[in-house]
């Protein structure tokens, strides 16, 4: 626990009932999350978070977004027979100056929002409809807001998936080799040359625009989803990350996340592969839910998505690990080599096995 005042925090939000307690919730790195409970019976529970500003600089411009995002999707679900908003989408509780987030004397921003009950969430994929599910919540949520201006949200984050950006510097970091790792990494700086042109197609779409800006949620982990006991997804939190982009950004890094026979991290490599069953049940629910908006050239450049996040993952770590571990909590002096080795094994177990991923893609959206 920390030394937070979060009874008096939470009583700066217009929150029902009297505070009882508050505990560490989740095992996110970038909030301090807490769940608070209300001391009377069978009241509801909270989630108090603090905002990490280091990472998001512009605090109003997040919530903002949330905010626009989260009324578009309730009011959407309040036109879906059987649809609940209070569980198929967060609810965030404004302070009691009417602003999305509060500010205490030491400077911390604060947000709150209900505690879905009932709920649960999951690190990793658990069987071929469990990632079926996966792909039902995170198409779902692009076909909620299809039909909302992507111009109206702002880059929380700007060129978080930016494959030009991480490139150029990458680049400088190799071309100053502060801590003269480039030697030990010498075999992964030739991976991602070797690689680089083809991993400017997406961005290269968009600039012609062959492909729609749509809004994207950015971190399309398995954990970012909740589930009902049954197993049947509720809704898409951790929305920080939501603003413009390509739906390739969300696709991909699901893949990237969802579908690994190992770790993010994993230090045996012979673990690590595509597993093609997730994925196609991922795919089969994702499309379920897009297909009938999605232009046929998005649908035709979601394999090659996969690929590309991991790409960028996999160079963000070795960037960082040549650049001595400034961004990513390590464990010891290689991790962010080891983590950067891993991202390139699933991407070669992608590439030996993308003319399945696209024919799965295709058939799954009529295409085939």
């Amino acid at each position: 626990m920390t030394n937070y005042d979060l009874k008096f925090i939470a009583a700066n939000f217009e929150i029902e009932g009297n505070f009882h307690s508050a505990e560490p919730f989740g095992n996110g790195h970038i909030n301090d999350t807490f769940l608070i409970s209300m001391a009377e019976k069978n009241n509801r529970h909270y989630l108090l978070q603090r905002i990490n500003d280091h990472v998001f600089r512009n605090v109003p411009q997040l919530m903002q977004n949330i905010e626009n995002v989260t009324r578009h999707i309730r009011n959407k679900i309040r036109n879906i027979p059987g649809a609940d908003p209070e569980r198929n989408c967060m609810t965030f509780i404004p302070a009691g100056n009417g602003k999305p987030f509060y500010q205490d004397d030491d400077g911390n921003l604060w947000r709150a929002c209900y505690f879905i009950e009932n709920s649960f969430s999951y690190d990793s994929v658990k069987s071929p409809e469990h990632a079926r599910q996966g792909g039902l919540a995170f198409g779902n949520f692009q076909k909620l807001l299809a039909d909302f201006p992507a111009k109206l949200l702002h880059e929380t984050i700007p060129n978080f998936h930016n494959v030009d950006v991480r490139l150029e510097s990458f680049y400088r970091t190799i071309k100053r080799d502060p801590f003269k790792r480039t030697q030990a990494g010498s075999k992964e700086i030739r991976f991602i040359e070797n690689r680089a042109d083809e991993m400017h197609h997406i961005l290269h779409l968009g600039d012609k625009g062959k492909i729609a800006t749509r809004i994207t949620h950015n971190d399309t982990k398995f954990n970012n989803v909740l589930f009902d006991k049954s197993g049947k997804f509720l809704c898409v939190i951790d929305l920080d990350t939501v603003m413009p982009g390509y739906v390739h950004y969300d696709f991909g890094d699901a893949i990237r996340t969802g579908c690994n026979t190992g770790s993010e991290d994993d230090p045996n490599l012979e673990k690590v592969e595509l597993n093609i069953i997730f994925f196609e049940a991922y795919t089969n629910g994702f499309l379920h839910e897009t297909k009938s908006f999605l232009s046929t050239i998005e649908i035709e450049n979601l394999a090659f998505s996969a690929k590309l996040l991991t790409y960028i993952m996999g160079l963000r770590f070795l960037t960082d690990y040549f650049d001595g571990d400034n961004y990513y909590k390590i464990h010891h002096k290689n991790h962010n080599l080891q983590r950067a080795r891993a991202q390139f094994k699933l991407l070669e177990s992608m590439e030996s096995q993308y003319s399945r991923m696209q024919a799965i893609i295709l058939q799954q959206a009529g295409l085939g």
